[in-house]
């Protein structure tokens, strides 16, 4: 069973454990011990070995998750609808945590090539009940302007949020926007910005989701749509395959032990990018709706369309696909002598990404061609589609990501295979497709698994790598000896003082 409460740096353990109810902790991550002397003064002391572990895990911040869950959209908290995104599309759920009662003074954001990520934590509006929620948003990378403002009104809101004091907001910023915007952040915020590994950061989120929220992973297949794994601490080791704009392939073999063993420019922001400029839908989530209405069978060549049956002999089936967008040259030379029979070439198409239509207004003189799923064609022009087109496409990338993730998890000796990043969105055609590429390459001796909260974890993890201020962790090594040397020696002093004590009462 999990803890109740988690620990940034050391997933597996959780030692200085903080629960509701607790008195306030002097030092955040250092737990003070009540101790009475013999002649009944009380005391508060910590042991070296607290000191210690504190020191080797310093002041993360701990999540009290007794009783966590995945929260109803509903009942979600004011301001935390799910960014730019498709409302009929993937919704990311807000994750209540009733027995949280520590105030919470940072937010944190994941800044991608393609999306920004903010994670944040607010108590239950006009409630008197303890504890609160994790809220989860989304901007696109090339918006970060409305990102930031957001971020702005978090800070003016802080108080009544989760009951820190106006001048103690902190960001926590990780991925490759947090170079980039860091000076426009700080600068309008006007707070403190603190830069993290993305890479750690997306391993520290991973492991908080696995090991600690109900209902968070899952595997997927047509049969078994969302089938939810457990929580459990026996994670390691497993691959991490993250797919944002590009795609990271991760071995993590512990909580601070990982290694990135490959990756490929294909991935997310290769299907935008193509789509963009093949079809009419703007935001990355109508792409993935388009996807859904459309057949890949028109664009793709199939193993039929060669063999005319399924080439069981090396286990192929009739429906699998034997080469991406394969018919439309021929489909396009096609209708090209077609036209040519018929007295002229077809009208040129252009797709125009900005717009549904781009031909003449309905009733002119000049008909407009006919326009399906967003795309533009001629009734002359190839009997495919932009939904067609767009389903195509997510088939290709993702079936190139999963054979990827199966090989290195094959060289790595990996059999459990997580995929995160903002790619998937709770997408049925991308899991299903990962999914089946993953246990069609091992012969089902591997499984991938999905979380609801994939597009977050470099945005979780840098949330829980929080510290207070003056620990030392941005100063010198000499500054945290120091501060080691100071707290060992106060607890030393603690303890002569209670022999001393103890001595004076016995005689």
């Amino acid at each position: 069973m999990p803890t109740d409460t988690y620990q940034a740096e050391a997933p597996q353990l959780h030692p200085l454990v903080g629960r509701a109810g607790d008195a306030p902790q002097q030092i955040d991550g250092m737990v003070p011990i009540t101790i009475t002397t013999a002649t009944g003064r009380p005391r508060t002391a910590t042991t070296t070995a607290e000191i210690d572990t504190t020191l080797s895990h310093p002041g993360s911040v701990r999540i009290n998750v007794t009783g966590a869950f995945i929260a109803d959209q509903e009942s979600s908290m004011p301001g935390s609808s799910n960014g730019r995104g498709s409302p009929n599309h993937h919704e990311t759920k807000d994750i209540r945590l009733p027995n949280h009662t520590a105030v919470v003074s940072h937010i944190a954001i994941d800044i991608g090539g393609s999306l920004a990520k903010l994670v944040y934590f607010t108590r239950e509006a006009h409630s008197t009940e303890p504890g609160g929620r994790l809220n989860f948003i989304s901007f696109e990378t090339d918006r970060i302007d409305e990102c930031v403002e957001f971020m702005r009104h978090l800070k003016d809101k802080q108080q009544a949020l989760n009951g820190s004091q106006p001048g103690e907001l902190c960001v926590m910023a990780t991925g490759g926007g947090a170079y980039k915007y860091y000076d426009m952040i700080r600068e309008v915020l006007g707070v403190d910005v603190l830069r993290e590994d993305e890479m750690e950061c997306l391993i520290i989120g991973l492991d908080f989701f696995i090991t600690e929220i109900p209902c968070e992973v899952f595997t997927y297949s047509e049969t078994d749509p969302m089938h939810f794994a457990s929580p459990s601490d026996d994670i390691y080791p497993y691959l991490l395959v993250n797919i944002g704009s590009g795609v990271s392939f991760l071995k993590v073999s512990g909580p601070r032990e990982y290694e990135r063993v490959g990756g490929t420019s294909l991935g997310g922001g290769t299907l935008w990018g193509l789509l963009s400029l093949l079809t009419g839908a703007r935001t990355f989530d109508e792409m993935l709706e388009m996807s859904s209405r459309g057949d890949n069978s028109k664009v793709d060549m199939l193993v039929g369309d060669i063999y005319g049956t399924d080439y069981g002999k090396i286990g192929l089936k009739s429906t699998t696909i034997a080469s991406s967008f394969g018919k439309v040259f021929r489909m396009k030379r096609q209708a090209e002598h077609e036209a040519e029979d018929s007295g002229g070439l077809t009208p040129k198409v252009e797709h125009h990404p900005d717009h549904s239509s781009a031909g003449a207004t309905a009733g002119s003189s000049d008909a407009a061609p006919q326009e399906r799923d967003g795309a533009t064609t001629s009734s002359r022009g190839p009997p495919f589609s932009a939904a067609d087109i767009s389903r195509s496409l997510l088939y290709a990338i993702s079936n190139n990501i999963g054979q990827l993730a199966f090989l290195q998890s094959q060289i790595n000796g990996l059999s459990h295979i997580y995929f995160g990043g903002s790619f998937i969105r709770g997408h049925p055609q991308t899991m299903n497709t990962l999914s089946y590429a993953i246990k069609f390459w091992s012969k089902g001796t591997k499984q991938a698994y999905f979380l609801r909260h994939e597009g977050y974890l470099g945005a979780v993890g840098a949330f829980l790598k929080r510290q207070p201020r003056n620990w030392g962790r941005r100063g010198s090594f000499e500054e945290a000896a120091a501060l080691q040397a100071r707290m060992r020696a106060r607890a030393e002093a603690a303890g002569q003082s209670g022999k001393g004590d103890s001595e004076t009462a016995v005689a």
